[in-house]
């Protein structure tokens, strides 16, 4: 089959690889159906040391069930399924408890040896605790939005969720990347009613607004600051959903937090530290946030995508084949898209 393998930055290439097949009882065979490119894929597109072996890319799919092992109860040949970015087993005491990123047994997809989801099929273990299946069939008009759950849906709401937005408080979202995107998403529907998004790109503002950010803020820094606080009565936002993971954005996120606000964090630390510690501190901000437990929203969020009350689809603004995903990740890299669907 072809796959997906990255051997440094900016070296994409695809490439004939073994068939997946079942090695342990609790594993699954899951021909892919629509993969895409994530934002945080581009952080090894740009610094990625070069490899002999590659590293297999993707970790968010929906995919047809091709074959199941003698353990999987909850799946079966010919179902549609979404794939969370994190393996979970479903059954230990924090899948139970709705982290399944924390899981005893957790795996990343297209990390540390796993295989990737761009690519033609992928094994996935802990399967009934990983797969959820999918009330449509492979043609639907809705696999744009359901291909979401696997990421970027579910974390833009876990985001909302760690920061604690509610109806009528006040939200920011700094980032205008698909998961920023679904963040505003996100926090419209949990009713906040003031969402500012702190981007600068007009495509991306424009769904921002569509999506239901109310103001928009195009500065960085002190500047974006001052602006956030003058758009909420010199005080600042009582939620910020941080969805870039760059040391600037986190600073920002503090800033613009009201005294007691909270933050939640879902962009990928490219940092050992978290900054503005002092100004967290004495305004009582707190600081959450981390790998959404997607898995968990799955069955929270499908109803509002089955039923179109949400479109976080809307996304995707390019879709490639397998073959020319390297111009995909070229053309996320260089902002000349959102997100990149991908359809092996």
């Amino acid at each position: 089959m072809r796959a997906t393998v990255m051997y440094g930055a900016r070296d994409v290439r695809i490439e004939n690889v073994p068939d997946p097949s079942i090695v342990e009882p609790t594993d699954a065979i899951l021909r892919v159906v629509r993969a895409c490119v994530c934002g945080s894929d581009l952080w090894p597109y740009n610094s990625m040391e070069p490899s002999d072996t590659g590293r297999s890319m993707g970790h968010e799919a929906i995919g047809i069930v091709e074959d199941v092992g003698s353990e999987v109860h909850s799946v079966k040949p010919g179902d549609l399924v979404v794939m969370p970015f994190a393996i979970s087993d479903g059954t230990c005491e924090f899948c139970h408890e709705g982290l399944n990123t924390a899981c005893v047994h957790v795996g990343f997809f297209g990390n540390n040896g796993t295989n990737g989801a761009q690519a033609e099929a992928l094994r996935i273990p802990y399967a009934d605790g990983t797969l959820c299946k999918l009330p449509v069939d492979e043609d639907a008009a809705l696999l744009p939005s359901l291909l979401t759950l696997s990421d970027v849906m579910g974390t833009g709401h876990h985001a909302a969720v760690v920061a604690k937005v509610a109806p009528g408080k006040r939200a920011a979202v700094v980032g205008d990347g698909a998961v920023g995107l679904c963040g505003v998403l996100a926090a419209k529907r949990l009713g906040a009613e003031q969402i500012i998004i702190l981007g600068r790109h007009a495509d991306r503002i424009a769904l921002a607004r569509d999506f239901g950010a109310t103001d928009v803020v195009s500065e960085r820094g002190a500047e974006a600051i001052e602006r956030v606080k003058e758009l909420t009565g010199g005080y600042g936002v009582h939620s910020v959903l941080e969805c870039v993971g760059l040391d600037q954005a986190v600073e920002t996120a503090i800033e613009i937090a009201r005294p007691g606000g909270a933050i939640g964090r879902v962009g990928v630390p490219q940092h050992q530290a978290i900054p503005a510690a002092e100004p967290s501190f004495y305004k009582n901000v707190t600081v959450g946030g981390g790998p959404a437990p997607v898995r968990a929203y799955i069955a929270d969020l499908l109803p509002d995508i089955l039923e179109g009350r949400i479109d976080p689809g809307r996304v995707f603004d390019q879709t490639v084949g397998l073959d020319d995903v390297a111009a995909g990740y070229r053309a996320m890299n260089e902002r000349e898209s959102i997100k990149v669907m991908v359809t092996p």
